[in-house]
């Protein structure tokens, strides 16, 4: 069987991370993520990818997100063909977060 990534919720993300060892990967541009993102998110492209292998294990959780919780399947999914063990894609993406009421950082 194929190894794949796991839809969660915001909430469910939002619970993962303050548990356990997870990133909260937000995939968003870099003008939205600088007006407002998840809090503690860490802003995933194709230029910061390399310093995101460096910081995060293939081990630790990974939590994607992005605008509505279409793009980050595929981001998510291309984690998992790269070795992450655990990777989670948030229904809903940012605007879902936002809809749950969950901390949200501004600005840079």
């Amino acid at each position: 069987m194929e190894e794949t990534f796991i839809e969660i919720t915001p909430q469910q993300a939002w619970e993962m991370m303050q548990r356990d060892n997870t990133v909260l990967a937000d995939i968003r541009d870099a003008i939205r993520f600088s007006h407002s993102r998840p809090q503690g998110a860490f802003h995933l492209t194709n230029h910061s990818y390399g310093t995101f292998m460096d910081e995060y294990d293939y081990e630790e959780p990974v939590i994607v997100l992005c605008y509505h919780g279409v793009s980050s399947r595929g981001t998510a999914q291309f984690l998992i063909e790269q070795g992450y063990e655990q990777v989670y894609s948030v229904k809903g993406g940012f605007e879902g977060w936002v809809r749950a009421e969950l901390p949200i950082e501004m600005g840079y």
